[in-house]
């Protein structure tokens, strides 16, 4: 970076700021390490990054940003780089759109020459940015621009709107012809016209300040030559047209990108494959699955399982299919200490299903002992090599023992909470370990805790940020407290380890420190926890559900029902919901000024724009009073309607309908109707109870799926000779590199699956063609 400050970056859909690192102390090479994965709720133009430096008095400086288009996303999707930061410059921060129409008219002047008028319609704008979080005051100008002339006109403000209807004619007079009769003013009007443009320039009045640039659009004159009328939508574009000047090397960001972006089509097309998907667990052998070939062509792609998981998850087909694919995993397996140990299909669903299934479990039990560790900051080095002076190493030995064995004891303590379905893979992977090795007595112990262990809690505690239970990466002091912690977890939750000597650490240190927990029995208490987890013993519970944090965070609250409209009814609040209730606190850590049972919620919805003038808000329809929430962002927004809706859709008094704007002057603004009890004039967003109250959108997984498998064409086609080869020589097949890839165990049934898929795909793209012819004019919405 061109400046040695402290810094931070955010990351903004168009002008709106959806995400902030932490800051990061003075360097011109900060290292910020944070993953942001989120939906994208609204349409955009731009993915931006914008780098501040944080200056005297707490203030914000901008040093730069990277700024994306939409259309470019694809282009660097999936892999690392490096991008040169640009000056942030306010004439080129600007988003949204703007309706036009123009047309010419010939008209006949007093003294009996012929010239043409220009009529210029600026009908509305869409998407105009926030100013200072709040809606603008948006005003139009509207100018003739040519080689010697620049007429200007100007619409009326309108207030606290980003969508604003103008509905305003301008005229303007483009010729002045003396005689019509002759031949050189007809060429001068066609030069004229050539070189004229309309140019309308979007400003947010500031009153007293200097109004501020929203974006602008130029539309040419001559466009008018061919059609007598011009109707289109514009992108509102950067002043002069995002010319840049020169400027001083700014420094460059680094950044890694994920964008998916599919085309779901309507339900019916997807039951085919779908329907193929789901019998795979049913298909022998497991090998000749739809699933299987998916996960076997893709294998290089980690997040191609991902929507086969879910999928799976989604019908309740995910046990009988894992347990097949680990049987065949196993049946692959020679010593039972590598059991579940590399990167296979079988591991790589069980780690997907406990990210999304666990997410909950492990907030009950990790999130209270990693926010201490987090938040008391003690130290815990006891490498003696990075030590730092006036450590102690016995103290630092003391802390770290108090920290593993909160973090252990709770650990072994949560079998009550662990999620059921979880418990079933877990039995069935015991059970097959058990029939692979009945000479090996860990096995049935090493089989469960090379994932409960290896690959889900200690993975959380060495990266709580990524498991949702941190907002942002802990700093390095704390991040090396946590991977010692979890090097001990991995230990002491490894079966296998503990029955061997502790020989296995390379660090001497951590030989010596892990020796302190041999009288604590840990062995049993970790083969109890397992147990628990994995066979029929019955699980402990004091029959009363831990209190989950699902969400919480700052907002904007107001009531219903207060006297007069205004800024004053806003009024900033900690917003939480947990698996019990939802409440809103003066600041985070206060005691809750109002509880809501989640019982007692009854919609969630979206609040008009028009009801209060603000963006990104929400309604929570309860007994009492509607609360009234404005979120930060657009993707906060989003995320609190999905979780208070996950949290409530069981409900049994759930309303059918809502009222989307407020009541207020004796009437709903929505539908003008003056009882304030009247039933709702818009129907409820639709609820569909999913399996593990899992939110799982089945059409966009399958086209999901339908992607991957396209991408991979070559690959299928691959596997298709594969299997005609093997069936056609019925010897051993010759080892092709693109061959060896694959596990074909029947080439026939292999074959036949592969033809299905083919089939399938086929359709569906015929389907996607069909839809994609586009009759979308130029200048549509």
């Amino acid at each position: 970076l061109s400046v040695d400050l402290c810094t931070f970056c955010t990351i903004s859909l168009d002008q709106e700021e959806v995400f902030r690192t932490k800051v990061f102390d003075k360097s011109v090479s900060p290292f910020y390490g944070e993953d942001f994965y989120f939906e994208i709720p609204r349409p955009f133009q731009c993915l931006s990054f914008y780098v501040y430096a944080k200056i005297v008095f707490q203030r914000e400086l901008s040093v730069g940003k990277v700024s994306i288009r939409k259309d470019d996303l694809c282009k660097y999707s999936g892999k690392e780089h490096w991008f040169s930061l640009h000056p942030v410059d306010p004439n080129s921060e600007v988003q949204g759109k703007v309706h036009l129409e123009m047309r010419l008219n010939e008209v006949i002047t007093e003294n009996g020459s012929v010239g043409q008028h220009l009529v210029v319609r600026i009908i509305e704008c869409q998407g105009l940015p926030l100013i200072s979080g709040q809606n603008c005051d948006p005003y139009a100008t509207v100018s003739l621009v040519g080689p010697a002339r620049s007429d200007q006109k100007k619409t009326k403000v309108k207030k606290k709107t980003s969508n604003p209807h103008f509905e305003e004619t301008f005229f303007f007079e483009v010729t002045r012809s003396s005689s019509y009769s002759k031949k050189s003013n007809f060429q001068v009007e066609e030069e004229d016209i050539e070189k004229l443009e309309i140019k309308v320039d979007l400003w947010n009045n500031e009153n007293l300040a200097q109004d501020v640039f929203l974006g602008e659009t130029r539309v040419p004159v001559k466009i008018l030559r061919n059609d007598h009328i011009h109707k289109a939508w514009y992108l509102l574009q950067p002043k002069g047209n995002g010319s840049k000047s020169k400027s001083d090397d700014l420094g460059s960001l680094r950044l890694k990108l994920t964008y998916i972006e599919d085309t779901v089509l309507p339900s019916a097309c997807y039951t085919p494959l779908c329907n193929l998907l789901l019998k795979s667990p049913d298909v022998k052998p497991i090998s000749a699955s739809a699933a299987h070939i998916l996960g076997d062509i893709c294998r290089e792609r980690y997040e191609a399982v991902l929507p086969m998981v879910r999928l799976l998850l989604h019908h309740n087909r995910f046990v009988p299919f894992v347990s097949a694919v680990a049987a065949l995993e196993l049946d692959n397996t020679q010593e039972a200490n590598t059991i579940f140990r590399g990167n296979s299909l079988a591991t790589r669903c069980i780690d997907d299903m406990m990210k999304i299934v666990g997410k909950n479990y492990l907030a009950v039990t990790l999130k209270p002992v990693i926010d201490e560790i987090c938040e008391s900051n003690k130290t815990c080095e006891i490498d003696p090599i990075k030590l730092k002076e006036g450590d102690n190493v016995e103290v630092n030995k003391e802390n770290l023992q108090g920290y593993v064995q909160k973090v252990f004891s709770s650990i072994t303590q949560s079998s009550s909470s662990c999620p059921p379905l979880m418990c079933d893979v877990f039995r069935s992977l015991r059970h097959l370990a058990c029939k692979r090795f009945p000479a090996d007595p860990h096995v049935q112990y090493s089989a469960v805790s090379s994932f409960v262990f290896l690959r889900f809690f200690a993975v959380a505690v060495l990266s709580p940020h990524s498991f949702q239970l941190r907002s942002h990466h802990p700093d390095p002091e704390i991040s090396r407290t946590l991977t010692l912690i979890s090097k001990t977890i991995q230990t002491l939750g490894s079966w296998g380890s503990l029955s061997k000597k502790l020989s296995s650490f390379k660090e001497t240190y951590m030989y010596d420190f892990f020796k302190s927990f041999q009288e604590e029995k840990c062995i049993e208490k970790v083969k109890k926890f397992l147990d628990e987890i994995s066979s029929n013993v019955s699980k402990e519970s004091s029959g009363l559900e831990d209190a989950v944090v699902l969400k919480e965070g700052e907002v904007q609250k107001r009531g219903q029902g207060r006297k007069r409209l205004g800024k004053k009814n806003f009024k900033k609040r900690w917003l939480r919901v947990t698996n019990r209730e939802l409440s809103y606190h003066k600041h985070k850590g206060k005691e809750a000024l109002c509880i809501i049972n989640v019982k007692n919620i009854q919609a969630v919805e979206k609040l008009d724009e028009s009801a209060f003038n603000r963006k990104n808000m929400f309604q929570v329809v309860h007994s009492e009073k509607p609360l009234y929430v404005q979120a930060g962002n657009c993707v906060e927004a989003s995320e609190w309607l999905e979780v208070l809706g996950q949290v409530s859709r069981c409900n049994e008094g759930r309303l059918a309908t809502f009222h989307p704007s407020n009541y207020t002057s004796g009437a709903w603004q929505c539908c003008r109707s003056q009882s304030n009890n009247a039933p709702g004039c818009k129907p409820c967003t639709s609820v569909v109870v999913a399996n593990l109250q899992l939110d799982i959108d089945c059409d966009r997984e399958t086209e999901r799926i339908f992607s991957l498998l396209s991408s991979n064409d070559t690959k299928l086609q691959n596997m298709e000779d594969a299997c005609a080869s093997m069936a056609v020589y019925q010897g051993p097949q010759r080892e092709q590199e693109d061959y060896s890839k694959f596990t074909i165990q029947e080439p026939k049934e292999t074959f036949q699956t592969l033809k299905q898929l083919r089939n399938v795909m086929e359709e569906l793209q015929r389907q996607h063609n069909i839809r994609s012819d586009n009759t979308a004019q130029y200048g549509s919405l």
